[in-house]
């Protein structure tokens, strides 16, 4: 059987079609079986911290690993988890109006470590009667909230309806910071009661740009 030359082209186009698919599912099965040992050698090398709080202040304190801040306790976990590399890390764990939680661990290869959180009320904090309220629209809603250069919390837990910080009126210094995002700073004077909503979005940038309260020794 004599094939036309039509014939003969499209035959040939459909069979390096077919060879070129195959090679890029070939090619993209490889990366995939690549990342997947990568995957599994990182996670034999690496180990991990788990960190455990009961109450609501030791869920949403921040957590400091080696100077760096890493996130608040009740979001590291899953995509989020903590691995470290294989030696003597510091962990600090703050909460403004309570003392920091601040412990050595020993990170071993391949191995867990559950770190109970425990913070304690700062006998030298104190506690305005007269208050004002600040809220927060800001996004990304984990970024780290300071106040007068301490940790507060974050965004997520004074946006939205029924959620709000309170404050002692007069001036104050705000900061919102995330690693991988410009740091925000404004300042705030506030009348007692007053009521003020801060809306910014954060930029993203360097984690040389998150700001010294961040990176904290």
């Amino acid at each position: 059987m004599c094939m036309s030359v039509p014939m003969r082209n499209a035959f040939s186009k459909a069979a390096l079609s077919l060879v070129f698919s195959l090679l890029v599912l070939s090619v993209a099965s490889y990366a995939q079986n690549q990342a997947a040992q990568n995957q599994a050698a990182q996670n034999q090398v690496l180990g991990e911290v788990q960190f455990v709080g009961k109450t609501k202040v030791e869920k949403t304190s921040g957590v400091w690993i080696d100077g760096q801040y890493v996130g608040y306790v009740q979001e590291l976990k899953d995509a989020k988890k903590v691995l470290l590399l294989p030696g003597e890390h510091e962990i600090s764990v703050r909460q403004s109006g309570y003392l920091d939680f601040t412990q050595k661990v020993v990170v071993e290869p391949g191995k867990k470590i559950a770190l109970h959180v425990t913070m304690q009320r700062d006998p030298r904090a104190q506690f305005p009667t007269v208050t004002s309220q600040l809220k927060l629209r800001v996004t990304p809603e984990n970024a780290a909230v300071f106040v007068d250069e301490g940790f507060v919390g974050t965004v997520h837990e004074f946006g939205g309806v029924g959620r709000g910080m309170l404050v002692s009126p007069g001036k104050h210094r705000v900061k919102i910071a995330l690693p991988g995002y410009q740091a925000f700073e404004t300042e705030v004077n506030l009348l007692p009661r007053q009521k003020i909503t801060i809306k910014t979005n954060l930029v993203p940038g360097s984690i040389t740009q998150a700001g010294p309260s961040i990176k904290k020794d």
